[in-house]
């Protein structure tokens, strides 16, 4: 008869191994916590306090948050809403026309990177020229509008030359229109690149069965691709959806500071020294930014896409 064989014993090293883990996260947890939660932690600490023209009071009150939601209960006597619900309905509008044009044309240069550039290598290089924007700053990719947007600019000297127009469009700059094309033209790489990443995870064979069951191009595009894209999708609209919400530079140029949203009325009040209130507005932004990443979340496992 064999001798029983006796039980394999649990890896001596299974301790170090956890212990290399922990020195291995230390790095990323201490930066979440020293530039993360440590500021969060203030700034609300803040939005409590109380202020006047010179200097901050700490203390514990609810005066900023009340002087935030001051006169929502109610529509005043002209019927019209409190300035904190027309700023954000304002700055929701931005978000959501941004988010719509971003993920179509997003969604468009990745499925064209992923399923009509048949070379790899031409595709890196298709990816890299998205990138290009983003060799350059946010304000002088903003600037560089004034001149091809403005009254004399050329736009409008190419619209009067050629008698399309009577008189220059005023609308094209400083304008919600302007901000809006700026919001597109700064933001859609952050929609292509999840979307192109889940579209390149997906396997081709599965598009050959759709296509051998008598499925036509929008029928795979609609019941094969866009669902397994959904988590890039997510990420995408992740990205956007946060940056637009909290954005005060893009406004403000582009708006010719005109244009009212969160980020400015922050942006504002702290320039006011009005410190406690501005934390306290940016702590109501922050909490309704968390609630649209939380049911967007809610959506697709966004673990499966890292």
């Amino acid at each position: 008869m064999s001798a029983p064989s006796t039980p394999s014993l649990p890896a001596a090293s299974a301790p170090g191994r956890t212990l290399a883990a922990w020195w291995q996260a230390l790095p990323l947890t201490t930066v979440f916590v020293l530039f993360f939660l440590i500021p969060l932690a203030l700034v609300l600490m803040v939005s409590f306090w109380d202020y006047n023209q010179y200097e901050m009071l700490p203390g514990f009150t609810f005066k900023n948050y009340l002087a935030v939601f001051d006169g929502c209960l109610s529509r005043n006597e002209s019927g019209d809403l409190c300035v904190t619900l027309k700023t954000y309905l304002s700055t929701f509008k931005f978000c959501l026309l941004v988010w719509a044009l971003t993920l179509v044309i997003g969604f468009t240069v990745s499925y064209f990177l992923a399923f009509h550039v048949k070379s790899s290598g031409m595709q890196v290089v298709l990816f890299v020229l998205c990138t290009i924007p983003f060799w350059t700053s946010n304000v002088i990719r903003m600037i560089a509008w004034v001149p091809l947007l403005g009254r004399n600019g050329l736009v409008n000297d190419f619209l009067v030359g050629y008698g399309m127009v009577d008189q220059p469009i005023e609308w094209l700059l400083f304008s919600n229109f302007s901000v809006a094309l700026a919001f597109v033209h700064l933001f859609t790489t952050f929609m292509i690149v999840p979307i192109f990443n889940s579209m390149m995870r997906i396997d081709r064979s599965l598009l050959e069965a759709a296509a051998d069951s008598g499925a036509t191009a929008w029928q795979t595009l609609w019941n094969v691709i866009v669902p397994l894209c959904r988590t890039g999708i997510i990420i995408g609209s992740i990205f956007v959806i946060t940056i637009v919400m909290g954005d005060f530079v893009t406004i403000g140029v582009m708006g010719g500071q005109q244009i009212a949203s969160v980020g400015k009325i922050i942006q504002v009040q702290t320039s006011y020294l009005q410190f406690p209130l501005a934390a306290a507005n940016a702590v109501v932004l922050l909490a309704i930014v968390l609630m649209i990443i939380w049911a967007l979340t809610r959506m697709v496992d966004i673990r499966k896409e890292l």
